[in-house]
């Protein structure tokens, strides 16, 4: 007769543990449980359990150091960590220490018994590096929302894995890259942005890859690319969505093939390198309307990570809004405190700049309200004041064409730090407006040219000439 497999549950909470130990006991287990750290440790060191659930805030010790110590022991033996403490720490402490699952409170019972399932089913823990806790991380929130980002982070940060970063605009999407890469194997190497969008296109590759002296006009000197830059490290590709279609072939056979050549070079250079991309846009719309090489994406969509905007994830409000004012408070700022009836404002506005704009809000309140405690009064007339901004489609929202091409060409120059952009920007910015507004005109009338020109204005042969200089594909799709 084949006995049923031992569970161990140990978490302080009396109800929780026992929720746990029946839902268990009917699936089938064999079900010991335990409210302290050391009895855990008393049925682990005695041989005793085929697989364990730990609460890690403990009376006596804290679960994550347990694993570790479990692990020593009984190497093979799989864990799975829950716990309320829901954040980047817990879950990258869980994954580094060897544990099989992390399950954030609180969870869906029927979580936990496949989780105890797939355990049972592989027989040993996953393989783990050693590593530090950070004791500063860059992402806060514990919203269920988070969670998923959080889980996902923890079991990719010790690989090489690509990774691409989904998300609205200011959600933090450079941060996610940067915690990917400054808790990972490759945080002793650089980490190297680039902004796609902030790049003209006929300097995206010499961006990229880096030129010979002499390769081109103006090229009188070698110029390091950012793979060359980022080698041994991390390279983040913000704004992929931007990247024009041409130069979009080059980078993929470099993610092919491991190795690439300088603008008007010879020899071969490997790329040492890992590649994180962002974007704000939807890249299989891109592929269906030919703007996006479908290869390309998914090479680059290896392990994926959707950042949730802010109005997916007002609980983490508070949270943010301390950790703001403490950023204030430490650049000088005058310190504030903020109510609850000024968080429960913040918590009903809609976030349309998500996180950025929650920032920003917190700065300018700091710098110019005199009074040490925030109201809802204050809050409200800030929110107020800035949907107010503008007239005309898109004002209210601060996403005004004017506005994104504003901001668009703030962080342009931006990235050209003290020196100039190239000359000849006006001609480029034109083609720049010109082909996205060419791209959804053909969208729209599902690539007919007679139609899409009526819309734009423009005589057929004039789109078709600008289709061909932008380097635009005429596909016709099914209405």
């Amino acid at each position: 007769m084949t006995h049923p497999a031992t569970v161990l549950v140990a978490d302080d909470d009396r109800s929780i543990r026992r929720i746990m130990s029946e839902a268990l006991a009917r699936a089938g287990y064999d079900v010991r449980a335990t409210g302290t750290a050391a009895g855990l440790w008393q049925l682990v060191d005695s041989g005793i359990g085929d697989v364990a659930v730990t609460d890690v805030v403990m009376p006596d010790g804290d679960g994550i150091d347990l694993v570790a110590r479990i692990k020593e022991r009984r190497p093979d033996f799989p864990i799975i960590v829950v716990s309320a403490q829901n954040t980047l720490a817990t879950a990258v402490r869980a994954n580094e220490t060897g544990a099989y699952e992390y399950l954030p409170k609180p969870f869906d019972i029927n979580a936990l018994k496949l989780a105890v399932d797939k355990a049972l089913k592989s027989g040993v823990g996953e393989e783990h590096r050693d590593a530090e806790q950070d004791e500063e991380l860059p992402l806060i929130g514990r919203s269920a929302a988070m969670q998923d980002v959080y889980r996902t982070m923890a079991r990719v940060m010790a690989t090489d894995l690509t990774v691409m970063v989904t998300g609205e605009s200011g959600t933090g999407k450079e941060l996610v890259a940067r915690a990917l890469h400054d808790m990972g194997r490759r945080a002793g190497g650089p980490f190297v942005p680039v902004n796609l969008a902030a790049i003209p296109r006929e300097l995206i590759e010499s961006e990229l890859f880096g030129h010979e002296k002499g390769a081109f006009t103006g090229a009188s000197t070698r110029s390091l690319g950012r793979f060359e830059e980022a080698q041994g490290g991390t390279l983040f590709l913000d704004e992929i969505g931007d990247m024009p279609y041409e130069a979009q072939t080059r980078l993929l056979r470099v993610l092919q093939e491991g190795e690439y050549r300088t603008v008007g070079g010879r020899a071969l250079i490997h790329a040492d390198v890992r590649i994180i991309a962002a974007t704000n846009r939807d890249l299989r719309s891109l592929v269906a309307q030919g703007l996006f090489r479908e290869d390309l994406f998914y090479r680059l969509n290896v392990v994926p990570i959707r950042i949730p905007p802010l109005r997916e994830r007002i609980d983490d409000i508070p949270d943010l809004v301390t950790h703001f004012l403490g950023l204030a408070a430490e650049s000088g700022l005058p310190a504030k405190r903020i109510g609850a009836d000024a968080l429960t404002a913040l918590k009903s506005h809609h976030w349309p700049g998500n996180v950025r704009e929650l920032e920003n809000l917190v700065q300018r309140i700091c710098a110019l309200y005199a009074g040490e405690d925030v109201t809802a009064d204050v809050i409200e007339k800030e929110l107020r004041g800035f949907e107010s901004v503008g007239s005309g489609p898109g004002a209210g929202d601060g996403n005004g064409l004017s506005d994104a091409i504003e901001r668009h060409l703030a962080k342009y120059f931006a990235a050209h730090g003290d020196a100039l952009p190239p000359p000849g920007l006006y001609g480029r910015l034109l083609k720049e407006l010109e082909r996205p507004l060419i791209v959804m005109a053909l969208s729209a009338t599902h690539g007919n040219q007679i139609k899409a020109a009526a819309l734009l204005g423009l005589n057929r042969n004039t789109l078709r000439k600008k289709m061909k200089d932008l380097g635009l594909r005429a596909v016709r799709s099914v209405k």
